[in-house]
């Protein structure tokens, strides 16, 4: 391992910590330095809504910090419950179940709902856990181009007769573009393949009330019956849940051992989840304001002649191509107070490094305004050509 990783740190790859000693809104103390963060995943600018504190700090007075053992001993309090029912209702499914993280979500989904003989399509530009759940489940794993609906087509039909799922990113986390959704689902009910939607970081942005892409898409339940989507973005808390029939939910209960053998999240984040999706629904402003922001930084980009990528969500990548040259835009950029992520392989595909550059409800006008001036500052290159390897 101690090879491997000099060889990313010659190679311009090496992933390091920061450790952040105070956030306020999009604000970081970093160091001796503030820093105004372009780089997470807070949409909705929920993450220190005092509404969330007062609900967390409320559950740990009544039920102390730790749930102390995994849902299915003594772990799964009302605060849980609670939660899992307004996350059904907001979704329009019949029922949800928590998981400590989407991570452990998309394994358990994966793993329980697969097994060898199967064969599970996807989408190559999904989320790691996605493909890591597929491998886990034993199953046989095709990857069709990004967004290409007819190569998926050719997967599923060229083993027509085994039982088939067929997974995908709704909103893809390193590019912002949103799944061909609907083209998706009329596949999956043509193949009489299960679609299911890991919807990470559509969840609180897309959709009549921020009910996500999928709801965005017009399709409920039966088109898309397993639904996954993480409390840890748009709604500022931790965690994640899956959410769709009634005996989908059972048999994750019975089956999904990244649920079984895990300790529950605490009830006060859950009391704090719970608050957030409530004032995700209720306050369309936040909505509004983000795609006011997102709107107004493409038309910047746009002027500046930017690599920019086509996404209408809050992630807005900048296509640089070599890592070397977006290390050294993210450091130009953090020497002017602003933090913006340097995304490079292995994590995409290689000669695609970007900056993802994020928004949320939290900035101001003013902040993205101070971004594209920077960004105008970097003399960035045209936007690479698409490269031909696969993100890992």
């Amino acid at each position: 391992m101690a090879v491997q990783t000099a060889e990313r740190e010659h190679a311009n790859l090496l992933r390091r910590l920061r450790t952040v000693d105070r956030a306020e809104g999009p604000w970081l103390d970093v160091g001796n330095g503030r820093l105004l963060s372009f780089c997470g995943n807070d949409y909705l600018g929920l993450a220190q809504h005092p509404q969330l504190v007062a609900a967390l700090t409320r559950a740990a007075r009544e039920q102390g910090v730790g749930s102390t053992s995994a849902h299915l001993i003594c772990g799964h309090r009302s605060e849980h419950a609670e939660l899992e029912e307004a996350l059904a209702a907001w979704t329009g499914r019949e029922r949800a179940l928590l998981f400590s993280t989407g991570y452990m979500a998309n394994l358990g989904v994966l793993q329980a709902l697969l097994t060898r003989g199967d064969l599970c399509v996807q989408d190559k530009l999904n989320h790691a856990c996605l493909l890591d759940g597929a491998r886990l489940g034993g199953a046989e794993l095709k990857r069709y181009p990004h967004a290409d609906v007819a190569a998926a087509a050719r997967q599923l039909a060229s083993r027509a007769g085994a039982a088939a799922l067929l997974a995908t990113d709704g909103v893809f986390s390193m590019d912002g573009d949103v799944a061909p959704l609907r083209e998706l689902a009329a596949l999956c009910e043509q193949q009489r393949a299960t679609l299911m939607v890991d919807d990470a970081h559509g969840l609180g942005v897309f959709g009549p009330g921020g009910a996500g892409s999928v709801s965005e898409a017009g399709l409920g339940q039966h088109e898309v019956p397993v639904l996954m989507a993480t409390l840890g973005k748009a709604l500022g808390c931790m965690g994640a849940f899956v959410a769709g029939p009634a005996a989908l939910i059972e048999g994750l209960i019975q089956f999904a051992r990244p649920y079984i053998y895990t300790t529950a999240m605490p009830p006060a984040l859950a009391a704090a989840a719970q608050e957030a999706v409530r004032l995700a629904q209720a306050d369309a402003w936040r909505r509004e304001k983000l795609f006011a922001l997102i709107a107004r930084f493409r038309l910047g980009a746009a002027e500046l002649g930017l690599p920019l990528a086509a996404s209408g969500s809050a992630i807005q990548p900048l296509l640089l191509g070599s890592a070397m040259a977006t290390l050294t835009a993210a450091q130009a950029l953090e020497r002017q107070g602003l933090l913006v992520g340097a995304i490079r392989p292995p994590t995409v595909p290689s000669g695609q490094a970007r900056l993802r550059i994020t928004l949320s409800a939290a900035h101001e006008e003013s902040h993205v305004d101070r971004l594209l001036d920077a960004l105008e500052t970097l003399h960035l290159p045209p936007a690479p050509r698409a490269a031909a390897s696969d993100p890992v």
